[in-house]
């Protein structure tokens, strides 16, 4: 932890042994900051994985791990000063939030958001900056998607995130905590998490296996690079409070032109296997990052480009 004479203020990264998180908390890092990252290290995914996250971070003299479940939200280590508050851990994944599993998301994405809000709330916070979710969009009537529409979510995961992001929005109202929602979308790039699309296809191809298309493979998605995700993630302290804002590439592009672009960049012809749609994926996502672009100099970065950068990634995992 940083020294009683040190009153810079501290940013606190929850969910940062995660693919976007880690990325987040590295760059923090990288700027001079002092940062502590909060992970519980769920078994959503391979601890391993999030281990390898954070391993740079770990030896950084201005990094702080905390081990820490947010239900409980035994935060009494964090300095007691300005903060800046990055919530991003949450349950992921649409497929896997319906049935008996609904406890876990209900647990994960709204009460470990209330027990954190209520936490910040008797400090000093400059800016809390909540990652929420395409996905509470549902399947919207109106394409692209804008932060002023009503959103209707289609999977147990997404009624989560936006339930979380009320919270947010009834703590800054009541409790004047400055609160900034971010919609992601189709977050990818380097560290993507095994369940997500492009890694398994990556994964696929390199391994000469099938790559399984959920659906007929014309829907749509906005895919969005995690540099350019952090990129809006940091700026966001300087949004207005109370507000939403979609974080996407602005574009959209069916999954098989998507797979046509990566084995034109891998050079190798995909298996692909058509399999039935999954309950609660939504037929297209596609952002209007119209709002983000007035407030800040937002310019994401194309997929082709971002694609390039996760295959090299996931070469040189083994």
């Amino acid at each position: 932890m940083p020294g009683a004479q040190d009153l810079r203020p501290v940013y606190l990264v929850t969910g940062c042994a995660g693919f976007i998180g880690s990325h987040l908390s590295e760059r923090l890092v990288r700027d001079g900051n002092l940062v502590v990252g909060v992970d519980c290290l769920t078994d959503h995914y391979p601890r391993r994985m999030k281990e390898e996250n954070l391993k740079w971070l770990r030896g950084q003299g201005n990094f702080t791990f905390l081990e820490e479940d947010l239900t409980s939200c035994r935060l009494g280590s964090v300095p007691a000063r300005e903060l800046v508050i990055f919530h991003l851990a949450a349950r992921p994944g649409v497929r896997d939030s319906w049935g008996g599993t609904f406890e876990d998301y209900v647990r994960d994405n709204i009460l470990a958001t209330q027990r954190l809000l209520e936490w910040a709330k008797d400090r000093k916070v400059e800016k809390f900056v909540y990652v929420s979710s395409s996905s509470v969009y549902g399947d919207a009537g109106e394409l692209p998607s804008k932060e002023d529409g009503n959103p209707k979510p289609i999977s147990p995961y997404g009624v989560t995130k936006l339930a979380a992001e009320s919270l947010c929005y009834a703590y800054w109202r009541n409790f004047g905590i400055p609160v900034v929602v971010l919609r992601y979308f189709t977050v990818y790039g380097p560290r993507q998490r095994p369940d997500m699309a492009f890694y398994r296809f990556i994964r696929a191809i390199l391994e000469d296996e099938e790559v399984e298309v959920y659906g007929d493979g014309t829907q749509t998605r906005d895919f969005t690079y995690v540099g350019d995700v952090v990129e809006a993630t940091v700026r966001a302290t300087e949004l207005p409070d109370g507000e939403i804002f979609n974080v996407g590439s602005g574009s959209r592009i069916s999954i098989k032109r998507a797979i046509e672009i990566l084995e034109g960049l891998m050079g190798r012809k995909a298996r692909v296997r058509y399999s039935d749609a999954m309950k609660g994926d939504i037929g297209d996502t596609y952002a209007d990052i119209s709002k983000i672009r007035r407030f800040l100099d937002y310019n994401p970065k194309g997929l082709e480009e971002g694609l390039a950068e996760e295959i090299e990634w996931l070469r040189g995992s083994g």
